[in-house]
C-alpha cells in the first residue's frame, strides 16, 4: 500500500480546454498554481519552482514528459539536493458540460522518508488543496 500512487479526481463546471489553459499558460497558473518562471506544455521542456512548508522551501525540478492538448499532462517532479523522482500526471475526461480531472502523483516513496514534508500525507494534504481549493475557486472564477 506503502508505493501506491496518490490520486485525486474532482469534476468541474469548466471545459476540457478551460481546465487545460489553467493547467498550462503561466499567466494563468500562477493564479492558482505555484509561481513558474517559465512553463510551456511540450515534452522535454524543463521548469522549475520553489514551494513547500512554513519551516522550509524546497526547489523543484520538473520535465514535460507527456502533453496531449485538453487530454493528458504530465511531467516529472523532483528536489534539489535530494534523492527520489516522482510523476505528476494530469487527465482530463469531459464530462457533458463538465471535466472530470483526475491528479495522479507516483513515485512518493523514492523520496526520503525522514524528511516530514515528503511524507505521502503531506503530498495529500498539498494536492487536497491545490484541486480541491485552489484550483476549484480558480474555475469559479473563469467566465464560462
Amino acid at each position: 500500500m506503502k508505493n501506491e500512487p496518490f490520486v485525486i479526481e474532482r469534476t468541474f463546471n469548466a471545459s476540457p480546454e478551460t481546465i487545460w489553459k489553467a493547467l498550462t499558460d503561466n499567466d494563468e497558473m500562477k493564479k492558482w498554481y505555484f509561481n513558474i518562471a517559465s512553463f510551456k506544455p511540450e515534452v522535454g521542456f524543463e521548469f522549475s519552482f520553489e514551494g513547500g512548508s512554513k519551516e522550509k522551501t524546497y526547489v523543484h525540478l520538473c520535465i514535460v514528459k507527456e502533453a496531449v492538448p485538453n487530454k493528458k499532462l504530465s511531467y516529472t517532479w523532483r528536489y534539489k539536493d535530494y534523492p527520489g523522482i516522482s510523476l505528476v500526471t494530469f487527465e482530463l475526461v469531459p464530462e457533458g458540460k463538465k471535466t472530470k480531472l483526475k491528479l495522479t502523483h507516483e513515485g512518493l516513496e523514492s523520496f526520503p522518508q525522514n524528511t516530514p514534508d515528503f511524507a505521502r500525507e503531506s503530498f495529500e494534504k498539498g494536492w487536497t488543496y491545490i484541486i480541491g481549493k485552489s484550483l476549484s475557486e480558480y474555475l469559479d472564477s473563469v467566465p464560462v
